[in-house]
């Protein structure tokens, strides 16, 4: 394979932190995905944070979820005003501290944020790839991932944590490459997406497709982009990530503008709640693009790691990795009872488990929300610690 990878400039503020890239599976060896398509070169972007230990034993990698990226902590410049988005959980004397352990995070294929995805140039037409990007799975987008691993030279993970689409990654990770992690944290996951996942999945996408500028996906390069469209999806989604509960605290009733209601069919923004999904649509189309929410909600969907591997418990007792699950009491994308089946499953395999439901008014969203992150540091830091000692005891 072809390395062509930028590396992380020395800086002033301990806070700061560089995409790397990395060029993977070349034309001569390109990666086969699980269509049975092939595609190579894949350029990946991907962070690091702390040190890499001589015994190569400390790497965590985390994985993001639908619409983040490698940017997981710290900022790119020193005017930056927006940090990664898990950075109260990763860094110096955090959770995922990194002044012990070496913490890596990529975008994942498909993606819009560096990594080889639709926006892309298509080698063999020298344009963007747009709608004749090739199906992807999360098996292919791991697949990706270990391969950046084995570039960095990392035979064993110390740790694979992530949630949503991320700790569907996780899964995937334990069943595919059984001997290549120590321990596997999966949050807000399950071992596939239920029929509500997927129904609120197509109804984004159809959003997406009714956009008069989406073109079937053919839209680079002009001046309108499906913006109304991907700003929908997301709208569609993030109802998704937040529960009754907390919609209720935060939002209530209460009217955007004035105190009593005008009565105008052609007024978007009566209450809050409606302010705040039109806000949250607009921030999103500044940072992501469609065909990349069609493919890895796609992505989503198609996950199911019994129909892939068999039994969870064959499937999972493949590997001698710790698990930790967490679920949370108001989370209804990926409910209580998906992450108890994983947590039967390897106590069937007898395989060592942690389970905790953690009770949060904010959703499937809990693990990202900032005041509720020391919740879930009481489980996490002992949970490495314990498995870095087992590692250095063996």
């Amino acid at each position: 394979m072809t390395i062509e990878t930028a590396s992380a400039a020395s800086h002033a503020a301990p806070d700061l932190v560089e995409r790397q890239t990395v060029t993977l599976f070349d034309e001569s060896q390109p990666l086969t995905l699980a269509s049975g398509r092939t595609i190579g070169p894949i350029t990946v972007a991907y962070q690091t944070y702390g040190e890499l230990s001589p015994q190569r034993d400390n790497a965590i990698f985390v994985c993001h979820a639908l619409t983040g990226d490698a940017h997981v902590a710290g900022r790119h410049h020193p005017d930056d005003r927006k940090y990664g988005w898990w950075d109260g959980f990763v860094g110096p004397g955090k959770p995922l501290d990194t002044n012990r352990y070496f913490v890596i995070c990529a975008n994942v294929l498909g993606g819009c944020q560096g990594t080889t995805g639709p926006m892309s140039i298509n080698p063999e037409t020298g344009t963007p790839w747009g709608p004749d990007f090739p199906f992807i799975t999360v098996s292919d987008i791991v697949k990706v991932h270990q391969a950046l691993v084995d570039h960095l030279g990392i035979e064993r993970l110390l740790a694979v944590i992530g949630g949503s689409l991320g700790g569907m990654q996780v899964l995937e990770w334990a069943a595919r490459y059984p001997d290549n992690l120590a321990s596997a944290i999966v949050l807000a996951a399950g071992a596939k997406l239920n029929a509500q996942g997927i129904a609120f999945n197509a109804v984004g996408r159809r959003a997406i497709y009714a956009d008069p500028a989406f073109k079937s996906g053919r839209y680079y390069g002009d001046e309108h982009l499906p913006r109304f469209g991907l700003a929908l999806a997301r709208m569609i989604a993030h109802i998704t990530y937040l529960s009754e509960q907390s919609i209720e605290m935060k939002f209530g009733r209460k009217l955007q503008h004035s105190d009593e209601l005008t009565y105008d069919l052609l007024k978007e923004t009566e209450f809050q709640i409606e302010s705040y999904l039109h806000y949250q649509g607009k921030q999103f189309v500044e940072r992501f693009d469609a065909n990349s929410y069609l493919l890895v909600t796609r992505a989503m969907d198609y996950f199911d790691l019994v129909e892939s591997y068999g039994p969870l418990a064959n499937s999972l007792g493949k590997t001698d990795a710790r698990f930790l699950v967490v679920a949370y009491t108001t989370d209804w994308l990926f409910p209580t009872p998906q992450s108890r089946e994983i947590v039967r499953a390897l106590m069937e395999a007898r395989k060592h488990v942690s389970f905790a439901e953690l009770d949060s008014p904010y959703g499937h969203d809990a693990f990202l929300i900032d005041s509720e992150l020391p919740m879930l540091a009481r489980l996490v830091t002992p949970f490495l610690e314990t498995t870095y000692r087992s590692i250095g005891d063996r």
